[in-house]
């Protein structure tokens, strides 16, 4: 089972680690955000611990990009923030776990082992299909079946479309739609976002001009209603 442990302290990551290579885990490391994407994005992992105040990226950052292109990998965050607030965020992103610093480590491996088991034995617990109005979308193979029968999505469309859903009822900045689609490297211009949100709504809408999914927020973004 390989783990990427992302903590920017040293010694808690130095410590974190021996312990989970003495249980038999590979274990590779990253002490800021950024870098923590580029590992996750190149190399395949059954569990993930991330620290949420990182540099350049935090951890609920990371998390949520992370998710939207991975449903079945383990998130454990370990934070210092320990407010209901913070948890729900997590949790609402995708983390599977929360566990407050400081903690126990015998706790922290009992989670990782309860989690990779829990993971092995189940089936991925986030949506591979999705239905709404007479529209269907397969985000493994992006089929989809819009207002004019199957089609093809391309990734970037399939990971917005993913991210709407996901938030479905609120609103997603543009910001937000670059940083967790189009990452952090190179940021498209916000006319290309509304360019893919016109192209979504020919897809599923019976009426493009009217939408009744796919909703714009004057100044703001966008937001999703099934």
């Amino acid at each position: 089972m390989r783990i990427l442990l992302v903590e920017d302290e040293e010694e808690i990551r130095k410590i974190i680690k021996m312990n989970l290579v003495m249980e038999d885990y590979e274990v590779i490391t990253a002490d800021n955000g950024l870098k923590a994407l580029e590992i996750a994005q190149s190399q395949h992992f059954d569990l993930m611990i991330l620290d949420v105040m990182l540099p350049e990226v935090n951890g609920f950052q990371i998390c949520e990009q992370v998710r939207l292109r991975n449903s079945k990998v383990g998130i454990i965050i370990v934070s210092a923030k320990d407010t209901s607030e913070d948890r729900i965020t997590g949790l609402k992103l995708g983390a599977d776990d929360y566990l407050t610093k400081p903690f126990n480590l015998e706790e922290l491996l009992l989670r990782v082992q309860n989690l990779l088991k829990r993971s092995n034995d189940e089936e991925a617990k986030s949506m591979e299909t999705y239905n709404f109005g007479n529209n269907s979308i397969n985000f493994v193979t992006y089929q989809a079946k819009g207002q004019n029968g199957y089609f093809q999505l391309t990734h970037k469309e399939s990971l917005l479309l993913k991210l709407l859903i996901d938030r479905q009822n609120e609103v997603v900045s543009r910001t937000q739609i670059l940083q967790s689609v189009w990452g952090y490297d190179v940021y498209p211009s916000t006319r290309t976002i509304d360019n893919f949100i016109l192209s979504l709504r020919k897809y599923f809408e019976e009426d493009p001009r009217n939408p009744k999914f796919f909703h714009s927020i004057r100044s703001v973004g966008y937001k999703f209603t099934p």
